[in-house]
This record gives C-alpha cells, sequence and structure tokens, in this order.
C-alpha cells in the first residue's frame, strides 16, 4: 500500500529534476497499466507534460512501430525497456538513417540492467546528442533509487546517479558500505514512496520481514549492484538470483550482456540448479524461428562468455527452450524457472504474462 502524496512528490523530483521534463514535453513510455511505470507516466501530468500513450504490441504491424511515434507525435522524451534496444538492433534495424528523431532529447530505460552495447547502439544508431537514462527503482517503492541526470556525463554502462534525497549504498555481506564492490542496493534512511505497508500485515511483519531483516534498520531492495567513486552504479541482477558456483558470486546480467550480442540468440534465461552439494549455472536460451541448438552454436555461446566475461560465468548446460517466462510488466522471472528445476512450488504464478512457459523446465532429461 502506497501514500498518495509520498509517491507524487517522488515523481514531481524524478521526472523534473533527473528526466528534466518541462512543461509541453511530450513523454511516452512503453508500459502496461499493472506495471509501476504506469503510475509514472500519468503522474508526469503534475508536471504540465503531454502523455502520447500507446496500447498494443511494441513491434507491430513491424519492429519500428515506437519508433514511428517519435515522429508522428513530436515526442521529447522516449522511455521503454532494456530489451527493446536489443529486439531493434536485431531487426537491423538503424533509427537515425530511417527516421528524424528531430525532437528527441532524452531516452529512458528500465526493466533490466541496460548492457554498455545498448548504449553503443543508442547514441550510434539513434542519436548522438541525447540523453541515455538508464533508470532502476521498483514496484515496491514505484519510483526509483538510481536514475539519469541531465548535467552529468553519461558512462558508458553505467546508471548515472542515485536519487535526490535517497541515501543509497552498497553493502557487503558484513552490511560494510563499499564502493567499487559487488553486493546490495540498500537505503540507509526514509524516503517519501516508501509503502505505508502490506496489505493483511496487521502488525506490519511480512512488510519488515521483506526489507528489513537482512540489515537491521536498512531497506535492502534485493539488488545485486555496485556503486562507483564517480557515483554511478552497475546493477547485475536481483540478489535472489545471483549464481553462486564454487562459493564466486555471479550476477546474471553479466551473463545476459554476452549472450545478448549472439544474434542466433532471441531471449535467454540463466538459473543456478543446486547439484552435487554446489550451484552450476544453467543457460536456456530461444533462438531465431527456423534455428536448433547445435554443439557448434553451443561452443560459440560459451566460447563469448568466457572470452568476454570469466570461465566461472560458462554455463554447464545450455539448452533450447521455447519462451522465456515474464512478468506481465515484462521481466524475466529467474527465480521462478530456478524452482521448477529444483522442484520446489512456484509462488505468485498470476504474476507471470505467460505461465505455460513454465512446464517446459520441468524434469528435463538434459539436467538429471
Amino acid at each position: 500500500m502506497h501514500s498518495v502524496g509520498g509517491t507524487l512528490l517522488q515523481h514531481v523530483k524524478e521526472h523534473q529534476l533527473h528526466a528534466d521534463v518541462h512543461p509541453d514535453d511530450r513523454l511516452f513510455y512503453y508500459t502496461t497499466c499493472g506495471w509501476m511505470m504506469w503510475n509514472w507516466l500519468v503522474s508526469s501530468l503534475a508536471s504540465n507534460a503531454v502523455l502520447v500513450l500507446y496500447d498494443g504490441s511494441p513491434v507491430y504491424p513491424t519492429t519500428s512501430r515506437l519508433i514511428d511515434l517519435v515522429d508522428a507525435e513530436s515526442i521529447n522524451i522516449f522511455g521503454v525497456s532494456a530489451k527493446y534496444f536489443d529486439t531493434v538492433r536485431k531487426a537491423s534495424i538503424f533509427p537515425k538513417r530511417s527516421h528524424q528523431l528531430s525532437t528527441l532529447d532524452t531516452v529512458l530505460s528500465t526493466g533490466s540492467p541496460l548492457a554498455p552495447e545498448s548504449f553503443d547502439f543508442v547514441y550510434q544508431e539513434f542519436k548522438s546528442d541525447l540523453c541515455l537514462s538508464s533508470i532502476s527503482g521498483g514496484t515496491d517503492i514505484v519510483s526509483c533509487f538510481v536514475l539519469g541526470c541531465p548535467i552529468l556525463p553519461v558512462c558508458r554502462g553505467e546508471i548515472q546517479c542515485r536519487g535526490l534525497g535517497m541515501r543509497v549504498e552498497v553493502f557487503n555481506l558484513a552490511g560494510e558500505s563499499v564502493l567499487g564492490e559487488k553486493g546490495d542496493l540498500v537505503c540507509t534512511s526514509a524516503f517519501p514512496s516508501m509503502p505505508v505497508g502490506f496489505w493483511n500485515d496487521a502488525d506490519s511483519s511480512r512488510y519488515r520481514s521483506a526489507y528489513f531483516d537482512k540489515f537491521p534498520g536498512v531497506w535492502c531492495h534485493g539488488d545485486y549492484a555496485e556503486l562507483f567513486q564517480n557515483g554511478g552504479m552497475v546493477i547485475y541482477g536481483r540478489s535472489d538470483s545471483v549464481l553462486n558456483p564454487g562459493g564466486v558470486r555471479i550476477g546474471t546480467a553479466e551473463i545476459y550482456r554476452q549472450v545478448e550480442q549472439l544474434d542466433e540468440i532471441v531471449d535467454s534465461v540463466v538459473i543456478g540448479q543446486q547439484w552435487g552439494g554446489d550451484c552450476r549455472v544453467i543457460l536456456f536460451v530461444r533462438l531465431r524461428p527456423g534455428l536448433e541448438l547445435s554443439i557448434t552454436l553451443i561452443e560459440k555461446i560459451k566460447a563469448q562468455i568466457r572470452n568476454n566475461a570469466s570461465p566461472r560465468h560458462v554455463p554447464t548446460k545450455v539448452i533450447q527452450i521455447f519462451d522465456v517466462p515474464r512478468t506481465k510488466s515484462g521481466k524475466i522471472v529467474e527465480k521462478a524457472v530456478r524452482d521448477v528445476v529444483n522442484g520446489v512450488e512456484v509462488e505468485n504464478i498470476d504474476a507471470l504474462a505467460n505461465p505455460q512457459a513454465l512446464k517446459q523446465f520441468a524434469n528435463l532429461e538434459e539436467l538429471d
């Protein structure tokens, strides 16, 4: 449950000071009504922005459908998911060659970490003089912990800065604030858009357990991240999806970054499988139509990961699937896949856009 005033205050700050929204700016974000980005989009009316709304597939009738809107509706601020840029690139669409994009000032990306290669693609193939802001927060806070800034440099692969008034840090496992080390994203002070509570949680025990158990008195958001000296941040995935082969913590985004660069792969999901008292990395891939996962392609995938990440990142198994399970807001549900593989009951199936996709991960012979 959320407060109206606290959430609106947070959004006005993010719109005007972080996203540089001005009166009469045309703001577009591809979102469903069930995602917090819908609330974020609508509240930009408080800054006298003009909303551009779109209902339907982002890639129909052509993959450039949303980019067409930029020219057709004179959009100034264009927001999509990180995966969208990879989809556009693999469809061999190069917007600056086919579109004007003269009004476009800001590009926003959220939903998952934005790969460094996607930064390159946007600046090379969309427009060189815009602010590309990767932003991250959550439904929990209906807003962002880290996001963009129109007066700071954009560093390839990094989220620009922490939100104003948000005391965001990264803690190691000992609960110590660290720079230049991977750890848990935390917020050490209260902020306006904290939930006022959970539904049917009269004593707030579930609420406290969800955010304050790991580091007493400190909001632990569940993201695996790294904060740099310049104030920028990289998020490597969800903490509960961190892979731990041989005791080495690996964020799933580190593997996705490599896999997304291979044109044969449309989508993927990576998990850790309990195996022999340890964890082994399993990569599931959805290939382009008509392709089959061959030994040659498996070796190409492993070489890409080994050469550009590390031998620890290389999956033990690579398995072809027909679909990647996602939430209704488009996020990969690694935990649900991991639970199916490890024989654990999946919670909150109703949040999935394609729950039938989970069936393909049950009782796989390749994982026996």
